[in-house]
């Protein structure tokens, strides 16, 4: 285990995502292992046209799925579409379809090379939701074994200090999509995570440990509706005026929380200490 040099703060919030791009839930705990938060991303529909994974970082094309909820159940993950009740899982494709007027289909482990499509959150912005913007093409889970269907890295983190610079509370944590929100001390600056590139997470009292990978670049879904929740707009361009800096192999972008990859596994809870190695 790593020597800790000093506390960071307190683990205040633990999200799952079972499905990408839909609501997620608030866990009490979670395991964490190499491949990262169990159960998150687990699942991701694909467009049947195309065949690349369906994700709000396409708003045009699949910003429904952000009105759309996934949970963890003793019979598995059901999915709830606006104003419908629960289905399992296996059994969704065929109303979401209906939903986001383009066919998808379920995937439940990640193909090698997967794709998704990105539209520049800055066009967004200008020119609309709805704009037929040139999206670019990326490939996930770079930096992540395994078939969960995560951005880069395993796992995602925020601090309180980062939500709160930008006006965003933990209620609302949610439109940047992290696993872990760590309280952190008063007085502590905005985009602290920055900082932590290269270094080592510790989380509680069974040792759990990540390395820090990169800020989190953003795209535009932390600006669109989330459930109830409405839009922000300036969930992303405070993040354009305060917070572009370098995201290692994707240039300088507007960031918000950190990549990290994991060390040593474990159970983490809501309330656990964190330290920085």
């Amino acid at each position: 285990m790593t020597t800790r040099t000093h506390a960071a703060g307190r683990v205040a919030v633990l999200f799952r995502y079972p499905v990408k791009s839909m609501l997620g839930e608030t866990c009490a705990t979670v395991e964490v292992t190499p491949l990262g938060v169990g159960g998150d991303r687990r699942y991701a529909f694909i467009d049947n046209r195309s065949g690349r994974v369906a994700t709000a970082k396409n708003p045009r094309l699949w910003r429904g799925l952000l009105q759309c909820s996934a949970a963890t159940g003793p019979g598995g993950v059901t999915v709830t579409l606006p104003a419908a009740r629960p289905v399992p899982i296996a059994e969704a494709a065929a109303p979401l379809s209906e939903l986001l007027g383009r066919p998808v289909h379920l995937a439940e482990e990640r193909a090698a090379g997967a794709v998704v499509e990105r539209s520049d959150p800055v066009d967004v912005l200008a020119h609309g939701l709805d704009a037929d913007i040139e999206a670019e093409l990326l490939e996930i889970a770079e930096g992540t074994p395994g078939g969960a269907f995560v951005d880069h890295s395993p796992v995602h983190l925020v601090t309180t200090a980062t939500l709160d610079a930008v006006g965003l509370g933990t209620a609302e944590a949610l439109r940047y999509r992290p696993n872990i929100v760590i309280e952190t001390p008063p007085g502590c600056p905005p985009f602290i995570e920055n900082d932590w590139v290269g270094h080592t997470i510790g989380f509680g009292p069974d040792g759990i440990e990540l390395r820090a990978t990169l800020p989190t670049p953003r795209c535009s879904v932390p600006t669109l509706q989330h459930g109830e929740v409405g839009r922000s707009p300036h969930s992303v361009r405070y993040l354009l005026e305060h917070n572009r800096v370098e995201a290692a192999g994707f240039g300088v972008l507007p960031c918000a929380g950190l990549y990290a990859e994991v060390l040593t596994g474990g159970v983490l809870r809501a309330g656990d200490a964190v330290w920085i190695g």
